[in-house]
């Protein structure tokens, strides 16, 4: 018993430290945001402003069409988080609960797609796109995530075949058919991968700075990301105002996280047959 209490102190405390080195610098930020420029570039640094700037929060908005900009990351996001889920859960069930020829083999493929770096396959994107006459739209942005990802497949996959085989052959035996088990058996039971897959693509897209660089060319098509980065020369002297942005842009996806929490955690799957 005592080296049982002992392990679990030593867990906690690993957890607890784990913790402080990564709120820590979070911490930090947030205090630089709240200084003015003598107070951020000063030598030593120090933790905590004289005053504390909440107005450069509102500076910071008069910098840019922030409002825009959070907009169509708002709207690139959204889009690319339904894509991903409805695509990637069709075609990790296919792969889970489906038989057809050759189904492994197209599934080792699949797997092998997520060795290919990113930028490797933004070119032959950006010259389709281009003969679609898309760029400088927001299509590009999300509509790739229609067309299911790698890692969704497999997580989706890896979830379904966690779901007792019963379920289906119970849903068989009272009419329904492939799609319909998906959509009303396989789909709520796996509430906590997909809340997984959605936090991040919702990260991924919403932080994406290559592709928008690359296909965006209008300042009011601009992603948030690449609305911050475009200020540059404004920053100068107001480095304080940038890690402001920088935080305000975090907003959005830490209100994710805590309405997809209470499912991140559940388990996937139910023990029991009715």
């Amino acid at each position: 018993m005592p080296g049982k209490n002992l392990r679990k102190a030593a867990a906690y405390l690993a957890i607890m430290i784990s913790s402080l080195v990564m709120l820590v610098p979070f911490a930090k930020a947030v205090l630089n945001s709240l200084k003015t420029y003598k107070e951020y570039t000063a030598v030593p640094p120090t933790w905590f402003p004289d005053i504390f700037q909440w107005s450069n929060y509102a500076e910071v908005l008069k910098l840019g069409d922030f409002g825009t900009q959070t907009m169509n990351s708002f709207i690139v996001s959204i889009l690319s988080v339904i894509g991903t889920l409805l695509s990637c859960s069709l075609v990790g069930y296919a792969f889970a609960r489906i038989r057809f020829p050759m189904k492994n083999v197209l599934f080792l493929f699949v797997l092998g797609t997520m060795m290919i770096p990113p930028v490797v396959i933004i070119i032959p994107h950006f010259m389709i796109f281009n003969s679609m006459n898309m760029l400088d739209t927001l299509t590009p942005l999300w509509v790739i995530e229609w067309l299911a990802q790698p890692f969704g497949i497999f997580l989706m996959r890896q979830a379904f075949l966690g779901i007792p085989g019963e379920y289906e052959e119970s849903a068989k035996m009272e009419g329904c058919n492939p799609l319909r088990i998906y959509w009303r058996i396989y789909m709520p039971m796996s509430l906590p991968s997909l809340a997984t897959l959605a936090i991040f693509t919702f990260m991924s897209k919403w932080n994406e700075i290559l592709a928008p660089s690359i296909y965006l060319s209008s300042s009011e098509k601009f992603t948030l990301p690449i609305g911050i980065l475009g200020l540059k020369g404004q920053w100068v002297g107001n480095e304080q105002l940038m890690v402001a942005a920088a935080l305000m842009s975090l907003l959005p996806i830490l209100l994710v996280f805590l309405f997809a929490e209470k499912y991140f955690v559940q388990n996937h799957s139910a023990s029991g047959i009715k």
